[in-house]
């Protein structure tokens, strides 16, 4: 392909080729309006791709302001001269054809110059099945298109895709085997398993291109972290390093994930990490912010305590529907699944709606009706759709044209990326309305819109150094062949989560896969690999063609290639759990996640009715029946966690927010909140709560970057004390910390404490004859030993319990399948807690390491409570604590824990009233 156009061009030479385009045809519009960098940028193309790009999208020249849209220009020209390149752009931008314009272009020009070499050209890999079965149609119109004019100039073409992922027949894989496709869409677990498949792996040696869709989705988890490697060892098998493009509607920090998606290599004369590697090249097209989007704030009343529930229903199904039916086709997001669920059925109890013009959509759906859904969109014949996240990323929706998100997403990145799903049409202006049914979240919302408009996206966090991926790529690459143990160790370190993959970790390792403990056979744990120096020829280790004394790593095991392919993987199995009284009545059912923090004592609502949780054995929960709070919200398993980043920015908020009170009062904090996207109910809503905290408990009971308060509480009638801790840095930070904080308080009072976790905070209660320091306790804690710390608060819990088993089946402690029999999520479970404490007692193995990694690290965000802890030994972030009678305005979701993705219950309600009648008694008497 040609060298990149010279910018000093006049673009000429691209305009006369659109004229000669034109020659036979009529164009819908001058020739000479079009952009020069779009007449270069034609120039490049192919005449065959070129005529197609023009037939194709001259009637959106005037829409778009040209041929191309901005990551199209972009992403073009780095892709056709080999770079690797991260394209960051809104749903609806013309993603995928920035990513694949040059690559097909390049693909039709080598098959007319010579010929293409057998084998996969061209690899795509999407988090989801569904994203792969869609690019599949929306590269079919292309790749006809351009056959048919290079058919019209008389040349034949034979440029095919396919899909290969789980749901591929077994006459379609043969059919690949035989006659591989030149494109070939995937996900990162089947190319996984096409790296060890003997035959077809020899098809990926021609590849030049890997385009991962939805890379921040990936980047986020152990998936992304497992196709880090697999590109790595795909690098290793091509004979040059393939062009890496990489596509997100939302994704920060840029370079961070472009190094994620590049990786990394040895470069001659470079100076680079101790090991000489350095992060590959590459580019960054940037047009995030290029769609006008018109968002709004929405609340059903400005005061969420005392207008009656059926109020605030009425109002807000009224105002959905009145959305609904002003747009074409409308999809609804909730935060859970019996969220979505609920909002579609009373939709239609309440206006109609039937299965003809609406649905719903989420994971626990039998496919068959997700499909019926999904077509309905595409067609554009189901006028409302509502869903949980199944849908944030997955197929085009051509006629979507409005998105409501009932609650808040937990971060900018989330908002953003499902309100992107509307306006598809080029130039067309992204319609979102978000409704905000509780207090607590108007501020969380309010301050997502505003940085929205801002620019801001929440930042992306990559897992490091992970045993468990480790492991299954090792094991994969012995079984591949047997090779020196330095390259190895080198592949993983390419893989940018693995950049800091020290010697010491490979050690740890490789002991655990050469099973270098004893006892483990004698539990059926075997070793998966060999790892021996290279005996002299004579010798019992002797491996042709490697230097004598080079150390060799190898499988072990006839059956280790089948271990490995129906083994592989990174997404964990789940189960249910029988829920009874403790005289053996059954109450219902709850997922496994659920119960990760639920402890001894912990209230919860099954059924309309509260249990209070008592032991768990197996997959059978023990419970008794309690008239008490609840302290597990009914959502916590299910809805995601706020954002840190989130959750600094609306810290950040609430001091603008105190700063304008105390200068200007409730008219001035109105006027400033008017200058936002809201409408005038949330605009004084949180005028309203603002001015009753700091006149209840003053400006210092407010969190803020810079302060954490503690709020006691005296419930006389239940003869509690509760401290209410706000923190504002989101649930991961605050699930860390109060485990932290509980272990201390419960060591110091001999008392149990109970805990209840949010996102905004965390709540801490013992009994009312127990007083406990909770601020000094915060103000002692030791940052420096804050991961041993909690490392020893998590043993003996089912957290700890449930990681270990996702973990020893990632590590293949535990196999899944083996020899025909598959076991369930629950049988992983026993089979893991039989070995958890041997596993325990082992020196630095690698699972039991693993699980306190990523419970550590990825779970509780302990580095950042690290951090905040420092900052306050270091006087940086101050700790306020009050004491109060009733609960402060802010304080009173914690005390509730209210599911915001539904109205509130009439008992909450009553809560509510009941606690707001307090603070205005104190402020009116003034006590306060």
């Amino acid at each position: 392909m040609s060298d990149l156009p010279d910018p000093t061009t006049d673009g000429d030479v691209g305009r006369a080729l659109l004229h000669e385009t034109a020659s036979d045809r009529e164009l819908p519009f001058d020739p000479a309006t079009v952009p020069i960098a779009d007449g270069e940028l034609l120039e490049r193309l192919s005449p065959a791709v070129r005529r197609w790009w023009v037939d194709e999208f001259a009637p959106y020249v005037g829409e778009n302001g040209g041929f191309f849209t901005p990551p199209q220009r972009g992403a073009i020209p780095h892709i056709a001269a080999g770079r690797n390149c991260l394209v960051a752009s809104p749903t609806g931008s013309g993603k995928t054809l920035a990513s694949f314009t040059a690559i097909l272009d390049d693909l039709f020009v080598r098959e007319r110059e010579g010929g293409l070499e057998t084998g996969v050209h061209c690899l795509y890999v999407s988090p989801l099945k569904s994203l792969a079965n869609d690019i599949e149609r929306n590269l079919a119109a292309p790749l006809s298109g351009i056959a048919a004019e290079l058919a019209d100039a008389g040349h034949g073409t034979d440029v095919r895709q396919a899909i290969r992922h789980g749901d591929t027949t077994d006459a379609e894989k043969r059919s690949m085997l035989a006659d591989p496709p030149h494109v070939l869409n995937t996900t990162p677990e089947t190319l996984a398993i096409l790296l060890n498949a003997p035959r077809f792996r020899e098809h990926l040696r021609t590849v030049r291109y890997v385009v991962v869709d939805e890379i921040h989705s990936l980047a986020a988890g152990k998936r992304g972290t497992h196709l880090a490697v697999s590109l790595e060892r795909l690098t290793e098998l091509t004979d040059g390093s393939p062009t890496r493009i990489g596509c997100s509607a939302t994704v920060e920090p840029l370079d961070e994930v472009a190094e994620f998606l590049v990786g990394r290599e040895r470069v001659a004369g470079a100076v680079g990490d101790e090991d000489g590697l350095e992060p590959r090249p590459y580019e960054v097209v940037d047009t995030r912010f290029v769609r006008e989007y018109d968002l709004e704030l929405r609340t059903p009343a400005a005061d969420l305590v005392h207008t009656p529930r059926a109020t605030v229903t009425d109002r807000f199904y009224d105002a959905l529907d009145e959305l609904i039916g002003a747009h074409d086709n409308t999809l609804v997001f909730t935060n859970s699944r019996s969220g979505a669920e609920r909002v579609l059925r009373d939709l239609r109890e309440r206006y109609g709606y039937d299965e003809s013009n609406s649905g719903c959509h989420h994971g626990s759906l039998s496919e068959e009706r997700r499909t019926r859904v999904e077509e309905g969109l595409k067609g554009g014949t189901l006028d409302v759709v509502t869903t949980s996240t199944s849908l944030e990323l997955g197929i085009d929706m051509p006629h979507l044209d409005l998105v409501v998100q009932v609650g808040s997403p937990k971060s900018v990145a989330a908002l953003l990326q499902r309100v992107g799903r509307a306006g598809h049409s080029p130039g067309e202006t992204v319609e979102g309305r978000v409704f905000a049914l509780d207090r607590d979240e108007l501020v969380e919302c309010a301050t997502m819109l505003a940085r929205a408009a801002d620019g801001f996206v929440d930042s992306v966090s990559v897992p490091e150094r992970a045993f468990d991926v480790a492991a299954q790529h090792v094991y994969g690459m012995a079984i591949a062949r047997i090779r020196p143990d330095r390259e190895v160790r080198e592949v993983l370190r390419r893989a940018y989560p693995y950049r800091g993959f020290d010697d010491a970790d490979y050690g740890t390792l490789m002991r655990y896969l050469t099973a270098d403990y004893e006892g483990l056979e004698e539990r059926h744990v075997y070793a998966k690999v060999w790892r021996d120096g290279n005996d002299p020829p004579d010798g019992e280790h002797h491996h042709e063609g490697f230097p004598v004394g080079e150390t060799l790593v190898g499988k072990r095991g006839r059956l280790a290639r089948v271990i490995y392919l129906t083994n592989v993987g990174t997404i964990p199995d789940s189960f249910t759990c029988d829920v009874f009284t403790r005289n053996d009545e059954w109450v219902g059912t709850l997922d496994e996640a659920y119960l990760d923090t639920v402890d001894p004592g912990d209230v919860f609502v099954l059924g309309g009715d509260r249990f209070a949780f008592r032991y768990r054995r197996g997959s059978k929960v023990y419970v008794d029946r309690t008239s008490e709070r609840a302290t597990v919200p009914s959502w916590y398993a299910e809805r995601l966690p706020l954002s840190a980043d989130l959750g600094r920015e609306v810290l950040a908020f609430q001091e603008q927010l105190l700063d304008r009170l105390a200068d200007g009062g409730p008219p001035a904090v109105r006027a400033w909140l008017r200058e936002l996207p809201l409408d005038g109910n949330a605009v004084r809503a949180i005028t309203r709560m603002f001015d009753e905290q700091v006149a209840y408990a003053g400006r210092e009971s407010v969190a803020t970057p810079s302060r954490i308060v503690v709020e006691e509480e005296l419930d006389r009638t239940a003869y509690k004390r509760r401290y209410y801790v706000h923190t504002g840095r989101g649930r991961r930070f605050n699930d860390g910390l109060s485990r932290l904080v509980a272990a201390e308080c419960a060591a110091r009072a001999t008392a149990n404490v109970a805990v209840a976790v949010a996102d905004n905070g965390f709540s801490l209660s013992v009994p009312l004859n127990r007083k406990v320091d909770v601020a000094g306790t915060l103000r002692g804690l030791d940052p420096a030993t804050v991961r041993a710390d909690l490392r020893d608060a998590l043993r003996d819990t089912d957290l700890l319990k449930r990681y270990f088993r996702i973990d020893a089946a990632r590590s293949l402690l535990i196999l899944k399948r083996y020899k025909g029999y598959e076991k369930s999520a629950a049988e992983q479970q026993v089979s893991a807690e039989m070995l958890l404490s041997f596993a325990a007692g082992l020196d630095g193995f690698a699972v039991m390491e693993e699980t306190y990694r990523e419970l550590l690290e990825d779970r509780l965000d302990v580095d950042r409570i690290r951090d905040v802890l420092a900052a306050i030994a270091a006087a940086e972030v101050a700790v306020a604590e009050h004491t109060v009678d009733s609960p402060t305005p802010l304080a009173f979701g914690l005390a509730t824990l209210v599911d915001s993705d539904v109205v509130l219950a009439d008992d909450e309600s009553a809560a509510l009233r009941e606690f707001h009648a307090r603070v205005h008694e104190a402020i009116d008497d003034g006590s306060a």
